[in-house]
């Protein structure tokens, strides 16, 4: 196995599964995907759209960040998600990401700490949680997406990868290698 490639593991060596293995399995892969698919890009690469008015990869980091806090806020209460800098949501807002060029983002560094702090506090949660909590429903706009707590875990599990995709097309364009 490659130096930094994430592996998939069963949590606590179990060879069945609850729903609390099974999304903090998710999250736990999702979050090591994305540090290695981040891992030899560069701050600049970053800023690289993959395609002309596609959202570069900067900003999809710090959505991704918002995201976690803002989906999953009201569900895991206490989850101590890491204060973010100062304009952070402003700056990654739908009205800030196709300004070109691309000013004011964060380092690559600086995005994986904010993400991978926020993703810790979600683990941290989850690890709380009864098997009731997961079957909690869901309100508002979400819940047609993922209408119980389980579901929104998993959704948000999810919405990593759909970005990884988007980091795996930057990769390509930037000719750095395969990765999976």
């Amino acid at each position: 196995m490659a130096p930094g490639r994430p592996r998939a593991e069963i949590v606590g060596g179990k060879t069945t599964m609850n729903a609390r293995d099974a999304i903090t399995t998710a999250l736990t892969s999702t979050k090591g995907l994305l540090s290695w698919y981040l891992s030899d890009l560069s701050d600049a690469d970053l800023l690289v759209r993959p395609v002309p008015a596609a959202n570069h990869l900067a900003w999809q980091l710090g959505h991704l960040v918002l995201a976690e806090q803002q989906l999953l806020g009201d569900y895991l209460p206490g989850a101590g998600f890491p204060e973010l800098p100062a304009g952070f949501a402003k700056q990654h807002s739908k009205e800030t990401a196709a300004i070109d060029p691309p000013a004011g983002f964060g380092t690559r560094e600086q995005y994986l700490s904010l993400f991978n702090k926020a993703r810790d506090a979600t683990l941290a949660a989850v690890a709380k949680m009864s098997d009731a909590d997961f079957d909690k429903p869901t309100t508002g706009n979400m819940a047609k997406f993922a209408p119980n707590v389980g579901a929104l875990l998993l959704l948000v599990s999810n919405h990593v990868l759909m970005h990884a995709g988007q980091v795996t097309v930057v990769r390509r364009k930037l000719g750095k290698p395969v990765l999976f």
